[in-house]
């Protein structure tokens, strides 16, 4: 390999499985040191086993590489923090946090109940949050005491997220969340010399294996689009040195395609310069709706 990452100190989390995995079997092929998190929870949340995540690190250290584990939970402030602090003690510094652990509970809205919505937001939305909380106050210190700064930070949103997804309220509002986070962690961080851009995957896996079950499996012998690890060169480069004036931007990467997404901008306008009445306004929307682009269709919605 190129050593793209050689002695860079990345955490992943949700890296037991899945796409997670994928990532971090990839940062330590480029030489990286790696912190795998994973509580080893079920596809909906339940339980937990440091045993993915212990097998990911023998994966890594069996081909030569470094790695550790870390089981803590990501959206528990004071777990994010001892994560953060895991690659600081166990290897020095933190250079890359790729946020990636999540689950399903999917329903439509009219069944979605209160927990469901709870526990889904607090592990994609929180469990971003907190890392890059205490990742960032670790950033900030750094830099200001003097010392340099190179760092990134790899969200994890979704097209469900940018366009939406019939039967995952939950699931797109906080991949939603996840792309504006990104957004504000961009331009507030920048001044301590950390970067921070996301990615909106498709890929097989536990969470996914439902909506691509026509795509499973690959011709015999052929490219599999669906496979996990063609997401994740895509991520090892925006953590290495070489990717350092790119920040703030939210990539969609599916088999060999990438491509940057186009997010809200500002569209139409029309202006009086004054208040508008109520029924006024019909015609003046109409014409709004005429001269903008039309929104993507929401996955799984009628004619999508």
């Amino acid at each position: 390999m190129s050593g793209l990452c050689e002695d860079r100190v990345v955490i992943v989390t949700g890296a037991g499985r899945g796409i997670g995995r994928a990532h971090a079997l990839a940062f330590a092929r480029e030489g990286a040191r790696v912190v795998v998190n994973d509580v080893g929870v079920a596809l909906d949340g339940t339980g937990a086993s440091g045993g993915p995540a212990q097998q990911v690190v023998e994966e890594i250290r069996a081909a030569g590489g470094q790695a550790v584990t870390n089981t803590d939970d990501v959206a528990d402030w004071d777990g994010a923090a001892r994560l953060v602090n895991t690659a600081i003690e166990t290897f020095g510094r933190l250079d890359v946090l790729v946020n990636n652990a999540g689950f399903l509970r999917d329903r439509m809205l009219v069944n979605l109940d209160e927990a469901e919505w709870d526990a889904v937001i607090r592990v994609h939305l929180k469990g971003h949050f907190a890392p890059l909380r205490h990742a960032a106050a670790y950033w900030r210190a750094e830099s200001k005491a003097g010392r340099p700064v190179d760092a990134r930070v790899i969200n994890t949103s979704s097209g469900a997220g940018l366009q939406g997804s019939v039967g995952q309220g939950n699931y797109s509002a906080a991949k939603a969340g996840i792309a504006g986070l990104t957004l504000v962690a961009a331009a507030e961080l920048a001044r301590y010399g950390v970067t921070v851009n996301a990615i909106a995957p498709a890929a097989r896996t536990r969470m996914t294996e439902q909506a691509f079950a026509e795509t499973m499996a690959a011709p015999d012998g052929g490219f599999d689009a669906m496979a996990p690890e063609n997401v994740s060169p895509l991520v090892v480069w925006l953590g290495s040195t070489q990717s350092g004036k790119v920040t703030g931007r939210v990539f969609e990467v599916e088999g060999g395609r990438v491509s940057l997404a186009q997010g809200w901008r500002h569209g139409p306008a029309a202006d009086r310069g004054a208040r508008w009445q109520p029924s006024e306004l019909g015609p003046v929307v109409a014409d709004l709706l005429d001269r903008a682009e039309p929104p993507e269709p929401v996955y799984g919605a009628a004619g999508s």
